[in-house]
């Protein structure tokens, strides 16, 4: 029985703010809160937030839920006590990995350091071969042995990786039940769960990743669970993937590695949702909040995604084998602290004053100078107009912590360190831009930038112009998109196999059947979901590659395409994507397919974009709400900005720039020269200066 939507309910939890966007079906309206987000007991923040919103858990049918408490436990390795169980004779995969030296003349390069040391790596006698065949039994005393191990070590989770299980999982799901019999306390994770690809090093990574964070984030979503519960909610809980779709808070705590990415990924949807009500096919997606900003990029109307990430960056990263958004993240927020290092360079980030005790300016104890604190210094901000008024901002104890911590170093005067600090973050958050665009064969300076987040308004027409780009696009709401993102998600089901195949070679009737069983096993996931979506819609991809290569490319595979069986035409397709991505292709040379992808959609109702009163070209009187002196680097100086109330613009309404856009969660800075126009929807379109006539 399809359930009757009353209102829907998103809370996304960031570093330093909770957003929450509550939507009501009967009322189309969209209610909006934002509250600091409570560190010690995260669904306080989500509970503040859902007050400021006007509105409660008992009249939400459905509570959808993005976090960074996973990404955030394994960034900062707070995880665990976690032991992996191997193949025997493989102990040392983990630790060797791809013996990647991205810096080769560093003479202080680290490698990635393993979330297992190796003591706990532990190895587990038996083998299956590439076919799936048993070629030596599993000794299951063996595996009762290392139970004893691991409990005299006190062992919290357990992470399984057999060879080739991913062609046969007996073994796996074997060694599984008998640690869960033997440690029945015990996160345990087995990595066919999680991947049904090869590449040992890469399910290792990632099946360890999962059992190193479970027990925190299972908890966590089992806290929010009761407390939601408890409020009076009967609904579905639902968390955001890290591919921006949707899947059930229960599943959740048990692969959690696929809710790494789920904020920066709702906040893409939330890009593509504004890119088909507005026609757009391109575009960039930027979120800038309170400890890091993000990117990812919307492609001839569809987010680009990948089937693997290394996170903690390239240099010491871990790999993570599940399908997310291609996201690229830096450590540069509205948070991230500020300060001179040993060698006398000003450095911004990645270290974070988080929410508490926050920027200096917040009141709250903060002694170091922040991003937040250099807008506040150079106009950008107001003391008394924070997040609506609802928070004061202590100017002077910005400027002095910029003074002690950048300016006194540098021997520079107060207004030149906090532009020297936007500079520096600018110029670093560029690199996320480029990360996702320039670096993946996309020219970035011909997409519009959607700027969204709270901070991400503020820096978007700065970053634009580093980069060469001559259009900002500013939602309505930016503070909270992605947890408006959140709101136009779908119920989503992943799932890939391997499947070594030269295309030339390729059974149509065997490629159809691996689809079939993957679709089948995405339509039981949808239909144990409990909720009937509007309609069910399935995507096909293969990951591709020259014969004789290593890595594969991701290709989409259209049903016409494999109705007709024509090879020509994945050929074709394969070659364009490796010429975008690398720049290349050789049509000449043969291809294989490595594995097959299916993916089942459920589709939910979306909220419609609002518009707004027609005005004219000149804003109203009532839009006008002040003006202050802000410092811009251009012109070196600090020049009279006039500030306006983004709520009583209208449709059609120009600026010129400077001028300051202030809202309850976020400032649009329109740098001199820049011009703003009001869309139907309440947008703000910005053209970058030397971009028209």
């Amino acid at each position: 029985m399809q359930r009757k939507f009353k209102t829907r309910l998103a809370a996304d939890i960031g570093g330093t703010f909770t957003d929450v966007a509550a939507f009501d079906e009967k009322t189309s309206k969209l209610l909006l809160g934002k509250s600091l987000s409570t560190p010690h007991k995260l669904v306080d923040g989500i509970s503040d937030g859902v007050d400021k919103a006007k509105t409660q858990y008992a009249d939400a049918s459905l509570f959808l839920h993005g976090s960074t408490v996973a990404i955030n436990t394994m960034l900062e390795r707070t995880g665990s006590k976690t032991a992996l169980l191997i193949t025997e004779g493989f102990r040392d995969i983990y630790e060797i990995g791809r013996i990647n030296r991205p810096d080769a003349y560093n003479l202080f390069f680290r490698k990635h350091i393993p979330l297992v040391e190796r003591a706990l790596c532990l190895e587990v006698k038996e083998r299956i071969t590439a076919e799936g065949e048993i070629y030596l039994p599993l000794d299951e005393q063996g595996v009762h042995a290392l139970c004893d191990k691991m409990i005299e070590e006190r062992v919290e989770s357990v992470a399984i990786l057999l060879f080739h299980c991913y062609k046969n999982p007996a073994h796996e799901e074997r060694v599984k039940k008998i640690v869960l019999e033997r440690m029945p306390k015990a996160f345990v994770t087995a990595s066919h769960e999680l991947s049904q690809e090869y590449r040992e090093f890469e399910r290792c990574s990632t099946v360890v990743a999962n059992a190193y964070i479970g027990p925190k984030v299972s908890d966590y979503v089992a806290e929010i669970n009761d407390h939601i519960h408890t409020e009076g909610f009967k609904g579905s809980f639902l968390i955001v993937q890290s591919t921006g779709g949707l899947y059930e808070s229960q599943q959740a705590q048990e692969q959690c590695i696929r809710m790494l990415e789920s904020g920066p990924a709702a906040g893409v949807v939330g890009a593509q949702a504004l890119c088909r009500e507005l026609g757009i096919l391109n575009a960039v997606a930027f979120d800038m909040g309170g400890t890091t900003a993000k990117a990812g990029v919307i492609y001839e109307g569809e987010i680009l995604t990948t089937s693997a990430a290394l996170i903690g960056g390239y240099n010491q990263a871990l790999p993570v084998q599940i399908p997310m958004v291609d996201v690229f993240e830096v450590g540069t927020g509205g948070g991230s602290i500020a300060k001179v290092d040993e060698s006398g360079s000003l450095t911004v980030g990645p270290k974070s004053a988080g929410a508490q005790p926050g920027p200096a300016c917040y009141g709250q104890g903060g002694e170091y100078a922040t991003v937040t604190d250099a807008n506040l210094v150079l106009g950008r901000l107001a003391t008394d107009r924070f997040l609506g008024g609802e928070m004061q901002l202590d100017i002077k104890a910005a400027e002095k912590a910029i003074q002690k911590n950048v300016g006194k170093p540098l021997g520079l005067k107060t207004l030149q360190a906090a532009d020297g600090i936007l500079r520096i973050a600018t110029t670093t958050m560029s690199y996320a831009v480029k990360g996702v665009s320039t670096e993946r064969g996309l020219d970035a300076a011909s997409f519009p930038l959607i700027a969204y987040g709270g901070a991400g308004p503020l820096h978007a027409t700065a970053i634009a112009r580093e980069i060469g780009m001559s259009k900002v696009i500013i939602p309505k709401g930016p503070g909270h998109f992605c947890a408006f993102g959140m709101l136009h998600s779908d119920l989503r089901y992943d799932f890939v196999k391997t499947w070594f195949t030269k295309l030339s070679d390729v059974s149509f009737s065997d490629l159809k059947k691996v689809f079939n069983e993957l679709v089948k096993q995405g339509k039981a996931s949808l239909a144990a979901s409990g909720i009937k979506p509007s309609k069910v819609t399935l995507g096909f991809a293969a990951d591709m590659r020259y014969v004789g290569q290593e890595h594969p490319v991701t290709v989409d595979l259209h049903p016409d395409v494999l109705k007709k069986g024509d090879r020509q035409a994945i050929k074709n397709q394969f070659d364009a994507v490796h010429q975008r991505r690398y720049g290349t292709c050789a049509p000449q040379e043969a291809g294989e397919i490595v594995s097959l992808r299916a993916t089942v959609c459920g589709v939910m109702k979306k909220p419609q974009l609002e518009k707004i009163p027609k005005g004219s070209s000149k804003p109203p009187k009532t839009a006008l709400n002040g003006q202050r002196l802000v410092y811009f680097s251009e012109l070196k100086s600090s020049v009279p900005t006039q500030t306006y109330n983004r709520e009583h613009l209208k449709a059609g309404n120009k600026i010129d720039g400077p001028a300051l856009i202030e809202e309850y969660a976020s400032i649009t800075v329109v740098q001199p020269g820049d011009r703003l126009r009001v869309d139907d929807y309440g947008n703000l379109i910005i053209d970058i200066q030397g971009s028209f006539a």
